[in-house]
């Protein structure tokens, strides 16, 4: 007992300290939990034999991980992506495999060999990636959509890989006991009895047999999902336990890794096809909020294990080749990421985005090395020279993210997409730069009301979308002068900065007011500091995405706690008008480049305007309640308040 406590302390505490430093330094949280594995083993050594056992039970993080991955793509959702999956995932899934099995044969591996390590390395790192793109803001551009498309491909091409890679052992596949030891976690000899009984039973049924068995194992898997979920749901809600909830989504995915695991398939596809039968499912939320913790805890445990189990000897030993493997394999992967995005026609930027994101080996390569080494494909020393070649790319991948974006700037005044931009024959006194979800509803608007609009966007395919809903649109980067000129920037008596890319909103702003001062500029800011830097640039109206529908959303609430409709709107009225003028006072002592929390004038006086906020609100709420008249309430009662 004080073994397990002492190494249950080590473990947790590794990935406490080293995960937050590795998120906070912007290297993601699979570094952390590997750079933890390194300190506690080779560098320390404070565990040992026993990180091969905690592995195989770790594992079953993948299998919960696969659910969650089936739990979100609804069949729908998947027929739509079905051209960008198929065609630009599969690709290049495939293309990198034929390359990287060509080169291992040429340096003398087997064929099944060669296989699996094209495999192990033609995956990248859904968990860097995505991780990285969101916190960069770019999971919106086409690079970003494009590289999610391919990761997505690469997480369900994980299930065939599992599946293929007992087959290419020379042992001719993987018993069921193997498989089975990824779930003997506990020493119950009774249990382990029953399996073994199970076990004997399944094997020793003839090939047409076990056929039907597998068969009905993937029947019964999808018709428990569309028939059985809703009755054992129910039944479970009538005992008011939410920790039944976690019980009954544990044996869910349990019992289906158990199945498959029976008849001989991987756990991983049993839980990614009861992932996706549940994804229309009303419990969808609740099993993905139950299982998700576990899947986390245990995905970060055994990228622990990898870590402490990597032989710090062999790359002390061949350090120019490990790395020189990694930079290789980084160079061919990125080499057909960079066709395939010339092929699929996305621009300069998204093209470099898309291939540097993407140029490494990921995560599931620790998982498909690990199965590898189970199954006996591939031998101890070749085994672990992937598992350094993999987690040397995944260290180098923050800096190919730097590098992307001195690319980035360096291109930032060329064009942005190898597809021209378009002719420009239109012009109107209204130009909205932007079309996403915040220019469609400006642009609706003014056309249903009868103005003409001049609508730029840099996404083609926003472009191509709007324009079969029959919205007239301009493909071009609407940061750039010419095609603010071309659009009658000269002419235009209104101008609408509406895209998704905060500095490029400035931008615009900034450029417009130069070269018109008599323009009227409406700017859409992301956030306070926004709105300051677009004060500063100029412009006249400057419209916070998420500030209006808040206010909205508190009126809502007003009224539905005792207040009449007049009463919440004069307040939300008022809010706006004090909360505006305030907001003016304070973007005067905004200071550009320095943190609001450490601009001391700025701190002092946002705090007396907001005392003079809740002193006026309460005196205007004290004032209609005193003051108020029935007959002013039904006369204000068809007040609309955006």
């Amino acid at each position: 007992m004080e073994s397990f406590l002492f190494q249950a302390l080590i473990y947790l505490a590794a990935a406490v300290i080293s995960v937050p430093i590795a998120a906070r330094l912007g290297l993601g949280s699979v570094l952390g939990y590997l750079a933890a594995g390194i300190l506690i083993g080779p560098v320390f050594g404070l565990v040992g034999a026993e990180t091969q056992d905690l592995q195989h039970f770790a594992e079953f993080g993948v299998v919960m991980m696969l659910f969650l991955i089936g739990l979100e793509l609804e069949p729908r959702a998947l027929w739509n992506m079905r051209h960008r999956l198929l065609g630009l995932g599969g690709a290049q899934i495939l293309i990198t495999m034929g390359l990287v099995t060509a080169a291992a044969a040429v340096i003398g591996l087997t064929w099944a060999e060669a296989t699996a390590v094209s495999m192990i390395l033609a995956l990248s790192s859904t968990a860097i990636v995505l991780q990285t793109l969101n916190e960069k803001q770019l999971m919106q551009t086409a690079g970003g959509r494009s590289s999610f498309s391919v990761l997505l491909t690469q997480d369900i091409a994980v299930i065939p890989m599992l599946a293929l890679m007992p087959l290419l052992s020379s042992g001719h596949g993987v018993t069921v006991a193997d498989h089975g030891a990824q779930a003997e976690v506990a020493g119950d000899t009774t249990a382990a009895a029953h399996a073994e009984t199970m076990t004997t039973f399944v094997q020793n049924l003839p090939g047409w047999g076990l056929t039907l068995l597998t068969v009905a194992a993937v029947a019964a898997i999808v018709a428990a999902g569309v028939f059985g979920t809703r009755p054992v749901f129910r039944y479970i809600h009538r005992a008011r336990l939410r920790e039944l909830y976690t019980a009954l989504a544990l044996l869910i995915v349990i019992s289906i890794a158990y199945v498959m695991t029976l008849v001989g398939l991987s756990p991983a596809l049993g839980a990614f096809l009861a992932g996706v039968v549940l994804a229309n499912s009303e419990f969808r939320h609740e099993l993905e909020s139950d299982i998700e913790p576990f899947k986390g805890l245990l995905l970060g445990l055994f990228f622990i294990t990898v870590g402490a189990g990597i032989s710090f000897p062999l790359l002390f030993d061949r350090p120019f080749l490990i790395l020189g493997l990694a930079l290789g394999l980084m160079l061919v992967k990125g080499a057909v990421l960079y066709g395939l995005a010339h092929a699929f026609s996305l621009g300069r930027r998204d093209r470099w985005l898309f291939t540097l994101g993407l140029a490494q080996a990921g995560e599931f390569g620790f998982v498909l090395t690990s199965f590898s080494l189970q199954t006996g494909v591939l031998g101890r020393e070749l085994g672990e020279l992937l598992l350094l070649v993999v987690a040397m790319t995944m260290l180098l991948t923050p800096l190919f993210f730097i590098l992307w974006e001195r690319i980035n700037n360096r291109i930032a005044d060329g064009p942005d997409t190898e597809h021209p931009a378009d002719d420009i024959d239109h012009k109107s006194p209204i130009i909205i730069a932007g079309i996403g979800r915040f220019g469609q509803v400006v642009n609706r608007m003014l056309q249903l009301a009868g103005f003409e609009t001049t609508v730029l966007d840099h996404d083609l395919d926003t472009v191509q979308l709007m324009r079969k809903f029959g919205f007239k649109g301009f493909f071009g980067d609407p940061t750039r002068p010419e095609l603010l000129h071309a659009a009658g920037l000269d002419t235009a008596k209104v101008l609408v900065a509406a895209m998704d890319e905060p500095k490029k909103v400035t931008a615009i702003v900034k450029y417009a007011r130069k070269a018109r001062p008599d323009l009227h500029i409406i700017a859409r800011a992301y956030d306070r500091n926004h709105v300051y830097e677009l004060y500063r640039a100029g412009a006249d109206d400057i419209v916070r995405e998420v500030f209006d529908s808040s206010l909205r959303a508190g009126r809502y609430v007003l009224e539905n706690i005792g207040l009449s409709e007049f009463e919440a709107a004069e307040l939300e009225r008022a809010f706006f008008q004090i909360d505006r003028s305030a907001l003016r006072e304070l973007a005067e002592l905004w200071t550009p480049g320095v943190p609001i929390s450490q601009n001391e004038p700025y701190m002092e006086r946002a705090r007396a305007l907001n005392a003079d906020l809740e002193s006026a609100l309460s005196a205007k709420y004290d004032e209609m309640r005193g003051d108020r008249d029935p007959d002013d309430e039904d006369e204000d009662e068809d007040t609309q308040v955006a």
